[in-house]
């Protein structure tokens, strides 16, 4: 198993070891927290030093009398022959340790190899095992042994014994200091790939500790996993009484607890703090202690009895209230209020803590703060808890938790029903049916929204029929049904002077420019002003869509340049205000666009990050799972069909402008895999769907497929190269593809044509890495009677005495440099799996198991 981040550690052991090779003994002290990995990374080291010196291994241990020398009582037999007899003499009470310590020098210095001694967890050791560690690191030096001692340095206080032999070797010139460090977030998400568990959640949780990351992730059930409890309270259980009430009630307070908040609720805390037995897991600043880790304070209050945990919150809201309220203290309010079961101080601060969040854009926030108002609104009146479902809903929306939305709409709206107001109710069926739209249930979103319109048109016309004309426009322009359209975004402007909302018209209107853009591939201009004016005037939630819409569109459309800059635009804006949802679509389309730009590991990497959001609606999953599928067909890796199947499933088969692209790369795929019957067949579930209102990139995408397999695709409208192709003109689409960047659609074009073309083709599909597709411009060249056989490996690859491809070379330099795997995908411009693919076969062709021997065979 890799041990990430730690190959600095290990070169620096080595180095260590070069010096005692030499005769030069040392003494290192490889300190960190607990669980930060200083035996992961000594034992990884003894088994890399023993082809080169005798390695011995000896521990202490955390007994309340620890064993006399305890660490040399385990290495004892294999010092030589004069160690063990002193060692038992000295054990037995007679002549005190210095004839041992004399033995065991005398050995080390005889030793015709180099000695490793590794003394793990010297924090524990016994006063005679401090007295030994002083003696080596006065007269080590003229012996071939490399003395490593790993010690918590989170448990070492002023007092400790430990601390006065640390300043004694302060100034010993053998003496080398190494920390181990936390994980960085990189390596946290590389550890938890694959997983169901968010890489960003994971890190602020564990701050990188590789114990407490590799508990989460093999107990992702668990809030806080059975071995981390088990250690946290454990170290908590050797503390005096006093101590762990601290703990107890900053676990309750929250971390970082205020020392002043902390004084209020338990006087005699900050007496106890001074005392010093809190390290290891508490650490004091100027105003505040808090825990190392948040698991561990969850431990802590998991542990604490049902009874004690009520009362302790209890005394913490007394205290908040007591004192002059700001905004920062409204959400520890809230929280504090419903952990000691006070009911109207939670409908009392919940709310205010949801408005405060509202207004700096922290919108999970407020999702949180009004479901803990509703759960203790039960006896409240329909109107009260209506406002707060809405309120709900619409952060839900904006996360991208549309199934929770739509939940608390449809909750709302029937409580509006009941009340008789049939203008909220109008609206809470508008926002029910737009949220059944984004997650692909189109029918049910029309009829919904046609009811919401009915129901408005019965009362004063105002800003939600406006914005219900609006819902109904959004659908058609996604349906390229632009007479429809048109004609609910005309009557949103003829309601404008009735509004008070001016964004309701600007987005009517983009609707209206964006149909015309699906159709015609015209109204870009107009687009780009309504964009600055939603910006402009601060209609939030408007630009947030529309960014990221237009985007999308413009790289199905292969407009690089304007997708990257409303890209750009849209990132900023959603990270602003905390706008997830529309970030995922984003990704995906971002994706879908380094798919056709031919960058398809950035491509992969940006997919399979839309994908492991939790904030991820189902109308923005069609674009990652295509852009991945599309990256394993063309490499012709295995699995991805089942990509295809579950995009294919996130929508209603009429729906083109989602699907189209699905459709597209499920034909491609059959394509690859040379099935031209099941290319029709996919390529043909979607043409069927067109009109002559379809966009005609969709359509040319899948018209395209149809003709490379050999079928006549039916009279469709196409645009760009797709026009090109499906006229004959392979010369006229290859240049176009080649203007636009994208080469591998180029290399098809070329496929049609003559000879030197397909070998040109054949050429792009080989640089690009698409086996499948070259395999297909083989066959195309043998079916026009040219004889091209595999090429073998490239002149790098055979000039290469070990067959390393120009980019393997690339990567061991990168090794050699000590970048670990993820640094190395970063600085090729790789996903970190292609750099692990790289690295493996790099092992491969050197015939060696690990990238130190690799790096030393290639020094060789």
């Amino acid at each position: 198993m890799e041990l990430l981040e730690r190959a600095d550690l290990l070169r620096t052991l080595a180095s260590q070891l070069d010096q005692a090779e030499r005769g030069r003994g040392r003494l290192v002290l490889l300190h960190g927290e607990a669980g930060i990995g200083k035996t992961a990374v000594v034992r990884r080291f003894a088994a890399l030093a023993a082809a080169r010196a005798k390695v011995l291994v000896g521990g202490c241990d955390p007994l309340s009398t620890p064993r006399p020398l305890g660490p040399l009582v385990d290495v004892a037999g294999g010092l030589g022959p004069t160690v063990r007899p002193a060692l038992d003499v000295a054990l037995s009470g007679v002549g005190g340790a210095n004839p041992v310590f004399r033995a065991l020098l005398a050995e080390l210095a005889a030793s015709p190899r180099p000695t490793v001694l590794i003394f793990e967890d010297v924090h524990w050791a016994d006063g005679a095992t401090l007295d030994l560690l002083r003696y080596l690191s006065r007269r080590i030096e003229h012996t071939p042994t490399l003395l490593i001692n790993t010690y918590r340095d989170d448990d070492i206080g002023r007092d400790h014994p430990l601390a006065a032999l640390l300043g004694d070797l302060a100034g010993s010139g053998v003496t080398y200091r190494c920390a181990v460090e936390p994980l960085s977030p990189a390596a946290v998400a590389e550890m938890a790939a694959g997983r169901s568990v968010d890489a960003d959640t994971l890190y602020r949780n564990t701050r990188g500790n590789p114990f407490f990351v590799t508990a989460v992730l093999a107990s992702p059930t668990r809030a806080v996993p059975m071995s981390v409890r088990e250690a946290v309270l454990g170290r908590i259980a050797r503390w005096p009484a006093p101590a762990r009430a601290v703990a107890e009630a900053i676990a309750v307070i929250g971390s970082p607890a205020p020392l002043q908040l902390l004084a209020a609720v338990l006087p005699d805390a900050t007496s106890v703090l001074r005392a010093g037995v809190i390290g290891g897991v508490l650490q004091i600043d100027d105003h505040t202690v808090s825990f190392r880790h948040e698991l561990a304070r969850m431990a802590v209050l998991e542990d604490i009895p049902a009874y004690q945990r009520i009362d302790l919150h209890g005394q913490v809201l007394a205290e908040l209230r007591a004192g002059v309220i700001l905004a920062d203290d409204l959400p520890h309010l809230a929280y504090h209020a419903e952990e000691s079961g006070d009911a109207a101080a939670v409908l009392e601060y919940a709310p205010w803590a949801a408005r405060r969040a509202d207004a700096v854009g922290a919108h999970r926030e407020v999702a949180a703060q009004y479901g803990r108002a509703l759960r203790h609104a039960a006896n409240h009146p329909p109107g009260t808890r209506a406002e707060l479902l809405e309120r709900q809903a619409y952060a839900y929306y904006l996360t991208g938790s549309i199934t929770e939305a739509i939940s608390a709409w449809r909750q709302a709206g029937q409580l509006r029903d009941r009340l008789g107001d049939r203008t909220r109710e109008g609206d809470d069926l508008r926002w029910t049916s737009y949220m059944l739209w984004l997650l692909g249930r189109n029918t049910e979103a029309k009829q919904l929204g046609l009811r919401a319109v009915r129901v408005l048109e019965e009362v004063t016309p105002g800003p939600e029929l406006a914005r219900a004309y609006t819902n109904l426009a959004e659908q058609a322009s996604f349906d390229c049904d632009p007479l429809s359209t048109q004609h609910y975004a005309r009557r949103v402007i003829e309601l404008d002077g009735q509004l008070d909302d001016p964004s309701v018209v600007v987005r009517a209107r983009f609707h209206a420019a964006i149909a015309t853009v699906f159709c015609r591939d015209d109204g870009w201009d107009e687009l780009d002003e309504l964009w600055r004016t939603a910006t402009e005037q601060h209609m939030v939630e408007h630009a947030a869509m529309m960014g990221p819409v237009v985007s999308a569109v413009a790289t199905v459309h292969r407009d690089f340049t304007r997708a990257a800059l409303y890209d750009e635009r849209a990132v900023a804006l959603c990270r602003n205000y905390d706008l997830d949802m529309f970030l995922g679509y984003l990704r995906g389309a971002r994706a879908i666009g380094m798919v056709h730009r031919g960058l398809w590991d950035l491509a992969a990497d940006e997919a399979d990050a839309a994908l492991r959001l939790y904030s991820l609606p189902p109308v923005s999953r069609p674009f990652p799972l295509a852009a991945l599928a599309l990256v394993r067909a063309r490499r012709g890796d295995p699995d991805c069909w089942p990509l295809l199947d579950e995009a294919i499933g996130l929508g209603e088969s009429t729906d083109l402008i989602r699907l189209g692209p699905v459709w597209e790369a499920r034909a491609e795929a059959a394509w690859l895999a040379g099935d031209d019957a099941a290319v029709v067949a996919e390529a043909g579930h979607g043409l069927a769907l067109a009109t002559v209102d379809s966009d005609p990139w969709a359509v040319g995408g899948l018209a395209r497929w149809i003709q490379l397999a050999g079928a006549k695709p039916p009279a469709v409208p196409t645009a760009g190269p797709f026009a090109f192709e499906l006229s004959g003109d392979w010369r006229a689409a290859a240049q176009a593809w080649d203007e636009l960047g994208c080469p591998y659609d180029a290399a098809l074009a070329r496929l049609t044509g003559d000879v030197p073309a397909v070998g040109e083709a054949l050429e792009i599909f080989e640089s690009l890495g698409a086996r499948p597709a070259a395999q297909r411009a083989r066959e195309r060249l043998k079916a026009m009677g040219v004889r091209y056989g595999t090429r073998g490996p490239r002149a790098p690859a055979r000039a290469h005495p070990h067959g390393l491809t120009a980019r393997e070379q690339e990567v061991l330099t990168l090794l050699r440099e000590g970048l670990t795997g993820p640094q190395i995908a970063t600085r090729m411009c790789i996903s970190p799996k292609t750099a692990d693919h790289h690295v493996t076969a790099i092992l491969a062709k050197l015939g060696v198991h690990s990238r130190p021997e690799a790096i030393r065979k290639f020094a060789e």
